[in-house]
């Protein structure tokens, strides 16, 4: 199919408009017109372009791209390597970043809820980032760190906040510990994110919200690999989706 096209559907998919971001949306990087083989990945690493390149890409589809707000917007070092060979292979490098985490089918906290068991019955934020629902049955601190433990490959960090059973917990992948006082408002007993700041510890203990802090690259394979199936199943693409480990 036509890279336009693709990016058509994608666009109506995921409404990337709606979303003030922290980076573009859509096509970053403009490669050759026709698509076959998808390639996704969390993050367009020199690692995943790379191995896209290898595999014969048409299209890189990634969480985290490029041009984010406050970098330099000279394109130099790293980046001109990394721009470098997405064009000499003649790769569309394809981001989506909020809207991946928002979509509730496809994306980053949808899939979270799916492999953890969990039933979701709100967002967090307005513009649908994070959600916030309840396990299928009460758990305990313990209890929670091996069911994502299990799920993500990855034992968590954990802040304990008491002994309180988790009958209803909050989650928003990636970077978003700053969340923890929203997940508190919204009753929860426990909250997922994949990082954790030094504050955070102390938010926890004090608000009496278990925190887990899963991974950023863990928490954030779900919409990626969701949005290059979907692909895959509506347009006969090939889709291969690159787990590239990373320990943050």
């Amino acid at each position: 199919m036509h890279r336009n096209d693709l990016l058509a559907a994608l666009n109506a998919e995921l409404a990337p408009d709606r979303f003030t971001d922290y980076s573009p949306n859509g096509l970053q990087v403009e490669g050759r017109a026709e698509v076959r083989r998808v390639i996704s990945a969390v993050t367009a690493s020199a690692q995943a372009v790379e191995a896209a390149a290898q595999r014969g890409a048409d299209v890189l589809l990634v969480h985290h791209g490029y041009f984010w707000k406050g970098e330099p917007a000279v394109i130099t070092g790293m980046k001109q390597r990394r721009i470098r060979r997405l064009l000499e292979a003649g790769i569309n490098l394809v981001a989506y970043h909020l809207p991946l985490d928002a979509h509730p089918e496809l994306g980053n906290n949808a899939c979270l809820a799916r492999d953890l068991g969990f039933s979701a019955d709100a967002p967090m934020r307005d513009d649908g980032v994070g959600l916030v629902g309840a396990p299928d049955s009460p758990l305990t601190a313990a209890d929670l760190v091996a069911r994502v433990a299990g799920a993500l490959g990855r034992e968590p960090l954990l802040v304990e906040a008491g002994d309180h059973p988790i009958r209803r917990v909050a989650w928003c992948s990636g970077g978003a510990q700053s969340l923890l006082p929203r997940a508190a408002e919204l009753g929860a007993d426990a909250y997922i994110s994949g990082e954790i700041s030094e504050q955070t510890t102390h938010e926890a203990r004090e608000l009496g919200v278990h925190y887990l802090a899963a991974g950023h690259h863990a928490t954030e394979r779900g919409g990626p690999r969701a949005l290059g199936d979907w692909c895959a199943r509506h347009f006969g693409l090939e889709h291969e989706f690159l787990d590239l480990d990373n320990p943050a």
